[in-house]
């Protein structure tokens, strides 16, 4: 050229351990995502309640996932009692504002705190013992909080279950799927970008050290107790975040919905979009949410040419749940997040993409 050089980067230089786990490894994936945050805050104005509703869901149970993430995709433990952190998280946060009088605003918060506490006294076992010791473990705290659920009256309302207040903030009440779809945005923003951050930094690369190598990580230094009991703690303090969000969305909770199946249907949520990935576990919620859906839909058509296909309805989602994770494990073990990661390598290098 003439009159001057153009300037063009060429390969993706790192120099240090924080360039090299940026939360955005692209100038365009920051676009992207600030793009979809942007296109987000529009959502209420265009979409139907029905579809806020899904998003708003994929929202909370995604913050739950992203905790149970830490847990089991970074830290390489085991958790089958994350529903009853999140049933914990809804309760506390309802316990808090009904009966301290605490505004909702900051009930959420202060609810995830306590479920932290939580979480921190299940994850000692988690200290000492690991593999199926610890899945009994955790799968003894879910039946031991719902036990506490359905007996801890003046906590959880016992039978009756415990009303939440909608959420409000300087005095405007947000009791709409259109203005709460946007105190769920932000905390998803909020956790998902803390979520990114904690992996970049020294107590994340730990957890990771612990899953990968606990022997190597132990030589190294790494106090292995006290960061699996830490994973259990972060992990709980997401799961009561997200079921803050929840009670305060239904407006009332009660223990029946926080069961075992629940626990499970987290576990696939991370598997399906990838276990030690902070999108993933968004997309793998998004999978889970949106399954159910399509299933209805289908099965609504099946029954037109085959009319006693719709009593089965409510097996065909349990079915698939269970279909979905088998399906994943034999063909993406890795998840949603991985084939995402090579759809956008194929296209980065297209047309040369072999």
């Amino acid at each position: 050229m003439a009159g001057g050089h153009s300037m063009m980067r060429c390969g993706e230089y790192r120099t240090n351990y924080k360039v090299d786990t940026t939360i955005f490894p692209t100038p365009m994936s920051r676009n992207f995502a600030i793009a979809t945050v942007l296109l987000l805050l529009a959502a209420p104005a265009v979409l139907d309640a029905y579809i806020l509703n899904l998003l708003i869901q994929i929202g909370y149970l995604g913050i739950a996932a992203l905790g149970l993430n830490i847990v089991v995709g970074f830290t390489g433990q085991i958790s089958l009692g994350h529903a009853a952190f999140f049933g914990f998280g809804a309760f506390a946060s309802a316990w808090i504002n009904n009966n301290f009088g605490i505004p909702v605003f900051f009930a959420i918060p202060l609810a995830g705190a306590l479920t932290m506490a939580v979480g921190l006294i299940v994850g000692i076992p988690a200290g000492r013992i690991k593999g199926l010791y610890l899945a009994i473990a955790t799968l003894a705290s879910q039946f031991i909080l719902e036990d506490f659920f359905a007996r801890a009256d003046w906590f959880t309302g016992g039978s009756y279950g415990s009303m939440a207040e909608p959420f409000s903030i300087f005095g405007y009440v947000m009791d709409t799927d259109q203005s709460y779809f946007y105190v769920v945005l932000a905390y998803v923003v909020i956790m998902f970008l803390a979520g990114a951050n904690l992996m970049r930094s020294r107590d994340g690369r730990a957890f990771i050290a612990v899953r990968d190598h606990y022997l190597s990580a132990e030589i190294m230094g790494i106090n292995l107790t006290k960061y699996r009991i830490l994973s259990f703690g972060v992990s709980s303090f997401y799961a009561g975040i997200g079921g803050a969000l929840f009670g305060h969305y239904l407006g009332f909770v009660s223990a029946e919905g926080f069961t075992i199946l629940m626990s499970i249907q987290f576990l696939a949520m991370i598997i399906i979009g990838g276990l030690g990935s902070v999108m993933g576990s968004l997309m793998g919620t998004a999978f889970m949410v949106l399954l159910p859906e399509v299933m209805e839909t289908v099965v609504g058509f099946a029954s037109t040419t085959a009319p006693g296909i719709a009593e089965g309805l409510a097996y065909f989602k349990e079915m698939a749940i269970g279909l979905a994770i088998i399906l994943f494990l034999i063909f993406e073990p890795d998840g949603l997040a991985h084939r995402w990661r090579q759809i956008k390598a194929y296209w980065k290098l297209y047309p040369f993409s072999y």
